[in-house]
């Protein structure tokens, strides 16, 4: 399925990239002869690889000489090559009082390394056609990087001098403050942001997970103590790397071990430890803020991947609320009546914390009665269940629409990472649509009637909402 989706868009996208590089000529400038500097001759290691030949990919699994465990998908029919890297330790790990600081470490992976201040560095991608970044997410740190095939050892030299050499400089550690400076003071009227502290400080006060840059966070991170950071979350110790292109395993080995091979063995990064969830708040929690709408947001226990029930949680979701029009609280919150433009649930889950959650907006005048129904809904589902027309509905969708997630080298190498973090096991693109059609009504329902009881769920409103009934709450967080 992998290799005919790719095979569809390698003409275009071949096309539309040398065209790029036709107007971007690759010169003998000194910023080329920098990175060609820094090349690593390459050398044709011996390299035990274990072939997955799925019905949607062909993926190869292999560590090389260098201790990097890689899967990788050789697609020769697009001139491209795009990868993945990622480490456990996200922004949960920051030390207590410098929140924030895996953003300030992650922003200045492509701002500058070497000899090659920031704009330097970004003309080098340029002239290689190519793309280099990193970021943080509560869990994983990571980079990514796309680039032509012609221009891999290259671009990957690129590489090698940004993870071995960050420069940190002032001009751009500066801006990355100034805007988050910008960025705190905005969130304070966010009613997104406020209602996530609510119902954070509600389930797991306390805990890693609802730890938040704040201003005092931030003016402790210096630029050398986020340039020694690195050094704590980009370890070679649990390190996972994704790659699809036009590559073989044999070529990406020596190329991938010499980007990385300046990184230390391990640290002592503290990752967070289990979440116990707080037991559900039985009245709306309120945060005052003045604006027409109200915020409603609300949250449960949830399910991880492993749990038995995770695939009837998943295809119930579709149906409850997360199926946009086809969804019963869309249907009857907004279409039947007219409280709201739009209400969405998923589930949330990974790392140590799964929970099922929704989120919508109606008028302040309208609060009770949307808060009132959409119990109503809950209650209804939970005792009843759906149809087998509303079941038969959500497996066409959720399996129909799955492929639509691979139709990039890019996005391929970052679902490749997501099973590989989750721990899913190299077959599971070929077994997921299996696990959808599995799920029985029996199933669907029995989950329904566990998880979906309004009792279960902690309610955060954001506003100046009417017809609930207790006291505002002051403030933003």
């Amino acid at each position: 399925m992998i290799r005919s989706l790719l095979k569809m868009s390698a003409l275009a996208s071949g096309a539309l990239l040398l065209a790029a590089c036709a107007t971007t000529p690759v010169e003998e400038t000194d910023l080329v002869e920098e990175v060609e500097a820094i090349e690593v001759e390459p050398v044709a290691p011996a390299l035990e690889v274990t072939v997955h030949e799925g019905d949607f990919a062909r993926i190869e699994q292999f560590t090389t000489p260098g201790g990097v465990s890689v899967w990788l998908v050789n697609e020769p029919s697009i001139p491209i090559i795009s990868f993945q890297v990622a480490w456990p330790g996200g922004w949960a790990s920051d030390p207590e009082g410098l929140e924030g600081i895996s953003y300030a470490m992650t922003y200045q992976m492509n701002e500058g390394a070497s000899e090659l201040p920031a704009l330097e560095f970004q003309k080098a991608m340029e002239t290689l056609n190519m793309s280099f970044g990193c970021g943080t997410d509560r869990d994983w740190t990571s980079c990514s990087s796309s680039m032509l095939r012609e221009n891999a050892d290259e671009a990957m030299a690129l590489v090698a001098l940004a993870m071995a050499e960050p420069r940190f400089d002032e001009g751009p550690f500066e801006r990355f403050k100034r805007e988050n400076e910008v960025s705190l003071a905005q969130r304070e009227t966010n009613p997104g942001f406020i209602a996530g502290q609510a119902m954070e400080g509600a389930l797991y006060p306390g805990h890693a997970y609802a730890r938040e840059m704040s201003p005092e966070s931030l003016a402790a991170i210096t630029r050398e103590a986020a340039q020694a950071y690195k050094d704590q979350i980009m370890v070679k110790e649990g390190m996972l790397v994704t790659v699809v292109g036009a590559i073989s395993p044999e070529e990406f080995a020596p190329l991938i071990d010499a980007a990385l091979v300046s990184l230390p063995e391990d640290s002592d990064l503290t990752v967070p430890g289990p979440v116990e969830l707080g037991a559900p708040v039985a009245e709306p929690i309120q945060r005052d803020l003045p604006q027409p709408q109200s915020l409603i947001s609300f949250s449960a226990p949830g399910l991880q991947r492993d749990n038995p029930d995770f695939f009837p949680a998943y295809v119930l979701n579709y149906t409850f609320g997360g199926g946009g029009f086809e969804s019963r609280l869309m249907e009857e919150l907004r279409v039947e009546r007219g409280l709201t433009y739009g209400i969405g649930t998923w589930l949330s889950y990974g790392g140590e914390l799964a929970l099922w959650s929704g989120r919508s907006q109606t008028k302040n005048e309208s609060a009770g009665e949307f808060m009132t129904v959409l119990k109503e809904l809950m209650t209804d589902i939970a005792a009843s269940g759906i149809t087998e027309e509303e079941l038969a509905d959500a497996k066409a969708y959720l399996t129909g629409a799955y492929p639509l997630g691979f139709d990039s080298n890019s996005k391929i190498a970052g679902n490749m990472m997501s099973v590989r973090q989750e721990g899913l096991g190299v077959d599971y693109f070929d077994t997921r649509n299996a696990l959808v059609e599995a799920v029985t009504l029996e199933d669907v329902n029995r989950v329904a009637g566990t998880y979906l009881k309004p009792e279960n769920f902690t309610f955060v409103v954001v506003g100046e909402p009417e017809g609930l009934g207790g006291e505002m709450e002051e403030g933003g967080s």
